[in-house]
């Protein structure tokens, strides 16, 4: 009999899971919160399949694992899974590529378009005893988005639909992605970019949309945020180490960045010493008044997107533990 662990005891109950992958596998659940190493090696012991969502899963705990022969990553991400350890051992890593598409790609375009029409400045600026005046407030934010290009930074299923809704609303879309196959932006209807810097230089917003791997892994520095137009914003709704977060304060601090929304920041929950951005945010210091908008990973919630997660993840551990298919696998060389 197989074993499918998951080990956050993220549900009241297995009965979804065990209707999917039938009775030849037995489901055990968890109680760890923060990591794998809180859970007993006899438990590890007996398990083939690892499913897991907030959960790191590092070299020295799959160490802890003698049968395990999947992981499935219960989200788009992979980067908390140590592929080359599972590579190592034969192990193979799953994602759940197709949750969350509509709610991300949503929020992506959300943050650009409540910074670039005054939404978050009129909100910020008319709290408190001593409001702003009741009047029309100059900001090189605030731009009709006809008049703007929406560059998309990885065009994945999520970069994708953030290209299409931003295109309804009336936004020139240009993308970059060299994973792409030629003909992506003629089915879309959007325009590709040949090169990092020629998207740059059209994006009056950038949304950033890659898998963090080691070839993106702080992508967009002080060098690239400055190839934005003067006045761009930056929406990061990927992953924080993408995004240079002190080179994007220095940016936004001298005027050449107008706003930025993050979903993401490098390390999640922030612990000291925070970055100087995210504190001058929880400050409320005046310079980014209507400028800065941070939210808590939280872009994909919904829970219709809750649902999909658990059905998509236990679907993909079934057709690969089980039925010994190829859904959703990433491979080692796919950095």
């Amino acid at each position: 009999m197989l074993t499918v662990l998951e080990p956050e005891g993220l549900y009241p109950d297995t009965g979804l899971e065990q209707q999917i992958l039938g009775p030849g596998v037995r489901i055990l659940q968890g109680n760890a919160r923060a990591s794998l190493a809180e859970l007993p090696d006899e438990l590890l012991a007996e398990v083939d399949g690892l499913m897991t969502l907030r959960m790191p899963v590092p070299a020295e705990q799959i160490a802890r694992f003698p049968k395990l022969k999947v992981v499935v990553r219960m989200g788009v991400g992979y980067d908390r899974v140590d592929r080359a350890a599972c590579a190592a051992r034969g192990i193979t890593v799953c994602n759940v590529p197709d949750y969350g598409t509509q709610e991300v790609a949503e929020f992506a375009v959300l943050l650009a378009l409540s910074l670039r029409r005054g939404l978050i400045l009129y909100h910020d600026t008319q709290r408190g005893p001593d409001p702003a005046p009741w009047a029309v407030m100059p900001s090189p934010l605030h731009r009709r988005q006809e008049v703007q290009g929406f560059g998309i930074l990885g065009l994945g299923r999520i970069g994708s639909a953030a290209a299409l809704r931003a295109k309804a609303l009336g936004y020139r879309v240009v993308f970059y992605d060299p994973n792409q196959p030629n003909g992506w932006d003629r089915a879309l209807g959007i325009q590709r970019a040949r090169t990092m810097e020629e998207l740059l230089a059209q994006s009056d917003v950038l949304s950033i949309h890659c898998p963090l791997t080691r070839g993106t892994r702080g992508l967009i520095g002080e060098k690239e945020l400055r190839q934005l137009p003067r006045n761009a914003v930056v929406v990061n709704t990927a992953r924080g180490p993408i995004l240079d977060i002190d080179a994007l304060e220095r940016c936004l601090r001298d005027g050449h960045i107008a706003g930025a929304g993050l979903d993401v920041i490098p390390e999640e929950p922030p612990k000291d010493p925070i970055p100087n951005l995210l504190r001058a945010y929880r400050a409320q210091e005046d310079w980014l008044r209507g400028r800065l908008v941070i939210t808590p990973h939280i872009a994909f919630h919904t829970p219709e997107a809750w649902d999909d997660i658990r059905l998509k993840g236990i679907e993909t551990m079934r057709d690969v533990l089980v039925e010994g298919r190829r859904t959703n696998v990433i491979l080692p060389e796919s950095d």
